[in-house]
Order: C-alpha cells, then sequence, then structure tokens
C-alpha cells in the first residue's frame, strides 16, 4: 500500500530524518516510538505533505511519487486517500461538533450538505460523541475534542490515517477514552501510522513497531520483537527502563 524509501529532511545543518525507510500493507498498524526530539513527527509530516521532504520516494498504491517534487495536484490527490489527526485536535473553535465534521466534507469534497451530515453523524456516533453534536469544542473535555477530531479523519472515508501523538495533550484519565477508539479502528481493519508515547497502546495494538533515535530507524519489526528481544542495545535499554519503571505491562 505505502512504501516509503530513503527520507530526508534537513533544516538548516540539522538533519532530522536521515534515510528514512518505511512499507506498510493494507490494514496494518505501525506504531512509531523513540524519545523525544527523534524526528518521528516530521516523518509523519512529511508523508503528509505537511512537510517537504529533500530526498525520498513514495510509492503510494502503485504509484511512485518524488516526495521532493510533488505537484500541488498530486499532493491533493494523495491526501484525497489519507487523514491527520493532530496531537492538539486541530479543531475550529467557533464551530460546532458536527460543523467541524462537516466543514471539510462540504467546502473541500464537494459533498451535499445532506449527505455530509449523516456521515458525520455515523462517524460521531462510532467514536461516541453524537449526543454532542450542538456543542462547541469549549465545551468538550479535551479527550473528547480528540474523538471529534478522529471523527473528522474517519469522515473522509480515507484509506489510511496518520495519528500524530494523539493523546500526548491529554490529562491521563481522559487517555483511555482515545485509546479505546483507536483501538476498535484496528480491530477494525483500518491502516494506521502512530507516532506515539504510549507503549503499550504499541505493544498490544500494532503489528510493527518502528524504533526511531536521531532521525534514523535503529530496528523495526513486531512488537514482540522490539519489545520482547529487540537486536539493538539502546532499544533494549528504552524497555528494560520501562519495564522496570512499571510504564510496560
Amino acid at each position: 500500500m505505502i512504501e516509503a524509501k530513503n527520507i530526508c529532511k534537513r533544516f538548516g545543518e540539522l538533519e532530522i530524518l536521515q534515510g528514512i525507510d518505511l512499507s506498510v500493507q493494507k490494514g496494518d498498524v505501525v506504531s512509531i516510538i523513540g524519545p523525544s526530539g527523534s524526528g518521528k513527527t516530521t516523518l509523519l509530516r512529511c508523508l503528509n505533505f505537511l512537510e517537504t521532504a529533500d530526498e525520498g520516494t513514495l510509492d503510494f498504491d502503485g504509484e511512485r511519487f518524488n516526495l521532493n517534487k510533488m505537484s500541488r495536484k498530486d499532493i491533493r490527490r494523495l491526501r484525497q486517500k489519507t487523514a491527520f489527526v493532530f496531537q492538539d485536535y486541530n479543531l475550529f473553535l467557533n464551530k460546532t461538533v458536527l460543523q467541524n465534521v462537516t466543514e471539510g466534507l462540504i467546502t473541500a469534497r464537494g459533498i451535499g450538505k445532506r449527505d455530509a451530515k449523516a456521515t458525520a453523524m455515523e462517524m460521531l456516533k462510532k467514536v461516541g460523541m453524537a449526543d454532542k453534536t450542538e456543542s462547541f469544542p469549549h465545551q468538550l473535555s479535551g479527550g473528547q475534542q480528540q474523538r471529534v477530531a478522529i471523527a473528522r479523519a474517519l469522515a473522509t472515508k480515507p484509506e489510511i490515517i496518520y495519528f500524530d501523538e494523539p493523546t500526548s495533550a491529554l490529562d491521563p484519565e481522559l487517555i483511555g477514552e482515545v485509546l479505546s477508539v483507536m483501538k476498535q479502528l484496528a480491530e477494525d481493519g483500518m491502516t494506521m501510522i502512530v507516532v506515539t508515547h504510549e507503549m503499550n497502546f504499541a505493544r498490544h495494538v500494532s503489528n510493527k513497531v518502528l524504533f526511531m533515535e536521531k532521525g534514523r530507524v535503529l530496528e523495526s519489526g513486531t512488537p514482540e520483537h522490539i519489545f520482547q528481544n529487540p537486536d539493538n542495545d539502546r532499544i533494549q535499554a528504552f524497555v528494560q527502563s520501562l519495564t522496570d519503571s512499571g510504564g510496560l505491562q
């Protein structure tokens, strides 16, 4: 479905991504983990063209694209197949929950208001937010706002959803409700790439894990391999520290 090769990104003299490869098949849940500042979010943003990679190719549904020479038409066409969930929700503060989900369908996709509303209601129900359609973002908890953002992503019927640390802005007691929605999406077969610090999600929900540090993928593999028997000494130490602190179950 997606095959990314040699993705590089520099900001001045600073190399953020140093030749990243990534393969994603339909139905995969890929978790990207590692310390802060390792380039995880930048990788995700390059895949969705929120940042322009300096080098790299992307094969998507059998077509190959040079990430440094993407036309606006190709970017728009590929974004029709993807959705992005931001860590800070990125909702329109002056619009209701329902309007937040229908806005993109109506203005960007040209879908009629009646059909857009029907789709929005279906997705809001899916994430447990159908009773909040007339609420504004400031009237919702962080977990509720993030569930609305997920409903908005689902409403476009994407082939793949990118999640950028979707629980990092949440209070601890609200994290579970968002992870529960994401786990259900995984069980439904939604293809997802998730940048996350939630190690138990990566271990128990993903079927593939990438560990990044300093702009490189140190190791990738199944959750069982990464969390139980990694080859890399750095990852072994990382997993051991999580185990010792009780952060890995």
